[in-house]
């Protein structure tokens, strides 16, 4: 009679070409382990061959976000339970290193504590999109920085007659009469700073052309995220490849702050109790919560109060009240993706005024702001829902 078979676990250790899985039982005993290829046919393989030893528990895979995406994605499809081992590092590697002692390490790992290690962050879908589209404006800026920079340093050194003809011109300028100059056969400085000016030009516009794609893939991903104040196309690209494909796997705003390295660390130690800065966590994500916040504080009122208020009689420095605010704004980053709130329409607003024949000027008066501000909000590039609220409120009582 065929007895209950046993529950198992698997580890897998991949690389480019070959994913390498070790099996334990629950007790942490190794029962087998195989090689096979980063294939369609491999990850079926590699299953059948993982089921054959017993019922399957759960999965550990290293590198789930690199060369373990595949078998990831594929396992996930089949209702496995994945999670992501941490690579050991070489201290704790006592045994050496090799393919199988590796996956039995992840194993045996995940045999000791299924729970607490984290869900893979998937891929594919509509982040994908988002993740390429950011990484290749991210290369286009840093080749953009790079010929700038050259550029300046090429002038620095350049002869006086040079110098003196391009000291007028700054920034775009400058890069624009470059781009039309047309040196002779033996100027080679010249050839160069002409070259390099086109490059900047055509890497400005390939920068505009992914931002506004970006704009577009994040509007439609996350509106509530991009309707929050503060938050731009980059910005919010950043915060949704953190978050990735399936934000449920991020539990908690804590577990979300701790991800974006804005939770403090105890740094605790007999009678003293203190925290230190997190200098973990996605440091892209951090950066994309600190611009958000300098916006803030720049232009949003809200924030600026909070500023002056914590800053009094110097309670807290400037940089303390960043640390603060980059914290309430992972919060409502949190909120934003996962359980988004209703995002005010503002399409109506621009016909409503037309309609009763009221300028932008007269608007701005009633409200203390900026006919520009009006205009931006009308067309929806930057977001302030209490003011679209009062702002609906005005044009229906001048009905």
């Amino acid at each position: 009679m065929t007895g209950t078979p046993p529950n198992v676990y698997a580890g897998i250790d991949t690389h480019q070409a070959t994913n390498h899985v070790g099996i334990v039982n629950e007790l942490g005993k190794k029962l087998g382990d195989k090689e096979f290829p980063t294939t369609s046919t491999g990850y079926k393989d590699l299953l059948k061959f993982i089921v054959a030893f017993g019922t399957l528990l759960a999965v550990g895979i290293e590198g789930t976000a690199s060369y373990g995406a595949g078998i990831t994605a594929y396992l996930r499809t089949q209702k496995v339970t994945v999670r992501e081992v941490i690579r050991p590092n070489r201290q704790t590697r006592r045994g050496g290193k090799s393919d199988p002692i590796d996956a039995y390490a992840a194993a045996k790992t995940i045999a000791a504590d299924a729970d607490d290690l984290p869900i893979p962050k998937l891929l594919g879908g509509a982040i994908d999109g988002l993740r390429v589209t950011q990484r290749a404006r991210r290369t286009a800026v840093k080749a953009r920085s790079a010929a700038m920079t050259q550029i300046q340093n090429f002038l620095t050194t350049a002869p006086d007659t040079v110098r003196q003809k391009y000291a007028p011109f700054k920034g775009d300028a400058l890069y624009t009469a470059l781009a039309a100059t047309r040196p002779n056969d033996g100027d080679d400085l010249g050839h160069v700073l002409r070259r390099l000016a086109r490059r900047i030009t055509y890497l400005s516009e390939e920068i505009d052309e992914a931002e506004a794609r970006l704009a577009v893939q994040a509007t439609d991903i996350a509106p509530a995220l991009m309707a929050a104040t503060g938050v731009k196309a980059v910005t919010a690209a950043e915060l949704l490849v953190t978050v990735g494909e399936n934000p449920e796997r991020i539990t908690s705003k804590e577990a979300f702050a701790a991800l974006c390295g804005t939770s403090p660390i105890p740094a605790s130690s007999g009678k003293t109790h203190r925290h230190r800065l997190n200098r973990g966590g996605v440091r892209q994500a951090n950066a994309a919560l600190h611009r958000i916040v300098i916006t803030r504080m720049a232009h949003d009122q809200r924030t600026k109060d909070y500023v002056a208020r914590r800053t009094t009689n110097n309670t807290k420095s400037k940089k303390e009240v960043i640390r603060c605010l980059k914290r309430y704004v992972a919060n409502e980053v949190y909120t934003r993706i996962v359980n988004p709130p209703e995002v005010l329409a503002v399409d109506d607003l621009r016909p409503l005024r037309l309609s009763m024949k009221i300028t932008l000027q007269d608007v701005a008066g009633q409200f203390g702001v900026w006919p520009a501000k009006i205009s931006q909000i009308e067309r929806a590039v930057t977001r302030d829902d209490e003011f679209v609220v009062n702002y609906r409120e005005f044009l229906l009582r001048t009905i």
